[in-house]
C-alpha cells in the first residue's frame, strides 16, 4: 500500500536525518576544538613587556608556532564546513529526487519531513556558527600579533637623518598578505550569504584594528600621515574584493580620518563637513599631530566645533 510505504519511508528518512546531523555536528565540533587548542596555546605565551631578551625571544618563537597552529586549525575548520555543506546538499537532493514523491500518499508527511530536515540541520548550523566566530577570533589574534611585532612608533615619523621619507606601505601591511593567504580557505568553503556575512564581520573587526593603528602611533606629522594613508589604502584595496559595501564605507571613513595628519591646521575645520559622525574620533587623533600644541589646535577646534 502506498500509505504504508510512505509511513515506512518517512521513518527511515527521519533516522537518516538523525545520523547525518550527528555526524556533521560532531565533525564541526572536533574541528572547532582544534581552534580552541590553538587559542589556549596563544594565551600561554602572552608576556608582560618587562622580560629579558632571552625570554622574549623564546616567547616570540613560541608565539609564531601558536600562530601556525591557529592558521592550520582555521583551514581545517573551513574544510569541515565545506564537507558539512556538501553533506547537507546531498541529503536535500536525495529528499527532492527520491523521498518527496513517496510521501505524498500520507497527508502532511511531506511537510513534516521538511520540518524534521530543518530541525536536524539546525544543530549543525549552530556548531558551524560557533566555529566561524572562533575563526574570526583566531584571525584577529594573529593580526594583533603581527601589528604588535612589526609596527613601530617611528613608522610615521620623519627620519632623524633627514633622508627622504618612504611612502610605501609599512611592514604592518604584512597583515594584508596574511589575510589574503588564510581567506583563500574561506572563499572556497563558504558560499552566498554565508560567505558575505563571514567576510563582512571579519573585515569590520579588521577596520576597528585600523583605528588602533592610528591610536598606537605617536606624534604623527604630515609626512607620517601620508604613509599612514598609504597603509589604509593598502587595506582598503584588499577588502574591496569582498564586495561588502558596509566595510568599504568604514575604510573610506578611516582614510578620511588619516587626513588629519596631512592637511594644514587651517584646513582641519573643513575636513569633516560632510562626515560629522566621525568628528569626535577626529578630534582625538588630531591631538597626535606634532604641531597640536604649537599651532594651538585645541582652542581653534573648540571654537569651530563647539557642539562636539
Amino acid at each position: 500500500m502506498p500509505s504504508t510505504l510512505a509511513t515506512n519511508v518517512k521513518a527511515v528518512f527521519t533516522c537518516l536525518l538523525d545520523q547525518v546531523s550527528q555526524y556533521i555536528t560532531e565533525g564541526l565540533e572536533r574541528a572547532r576544538e582544534s581552534l580552541n587548542e590553538a587559542a589556549a596555546l596563544r594565551e600561554r605565551f602572552m608576556l608582560s613587556t618587562i622580560v629579558s631578551r632571552r625570554v622574549a625571544a623564546a616567547a616570540a618563537s613560541a608565539a609564531e608556532a601558536a600562530a601556525a597552529a591557529g592558521e592550520s586549525s582555521f583551514r581545517s575548520f573551513m574544510v569541515a564546513v565545506q564537507r558539512c555543506a556538501s553533506s547537507v546538499a546531498i541529503v536535500q537532493q536525495y529528499f527532492a529526487n527520491s523521498i518527496s514523491r513517496l510521501l505524498l500518499p500520507v497527508d502532511g508527511a511531506h511537510a513534516a519531513s521538511c520540518e524534521e530536515m530543518a530541525t536536524a540541520m539546525s544543530s549543525a548550523e549552530t556548531a558551524a556558527y560557533k566555529g566561524l566566530k572562533k575563526c574570526i577570533e583566531t584571525v584577529m589574534a594573529e593580526v594583533d600579533r603581527l601589528l604588535s611585532a612589526e609596527q613601530k612608533a617611528t613608522d610615521y615619523r620623519l627620519p632623524d637623518d633627514g633622508i627622504a621619507p618612504d611612502h610605501r606601505p609599512t611592514t604592518a601591511c604584512l597583515v594584508v598578505a596574511y589575510l589574503s593567504r588564510v581567506l583563500e580557505a574561506a572563499f572556497t568553503a563558504l558560499e552566498g550569504l554565508n560567505k558575505q556575512a563571514f567576510l563582512t564581520e571579519l573585515m569590520e573587526t579588521n577596520c576597528t584594528k585600523g583605528y588602533l593603528i592610528i591610536g598606537r602611533s605617536s606624534l604623527l606629522i604630515r609626512v607620517g600621515g601620508l604613509r599612514l594613508k598609504r597603509d589604509i589604502t593598502e587595506y582598503g584595496e584588499f577588502v574591496r574584493s569582498f564586495n561588502a559595501p558596509t566595510v568599504d564605507k568604514k575604510f573610506e571613513l578611516l582614510g578620511i580620518m588619516a587626513n588629519v595628519f596631512i592637511v594644514a591646521p587651517e584646513s582641519l575645520s573643513s575636513l569633516f563637513e560632510g562626515t560629522p559622525s566621525i568628528r569626535k574620533d577626529a578630534q582625538r587623533f588630531i591631538q597626535l599631530r606634532d604641531d597640536y600644541k604649537t599651532a594651538k589646535l585645541a582652542s581653534k577646534l573648540s571654537s569651530l566645533w563647539p557642539s562636539s
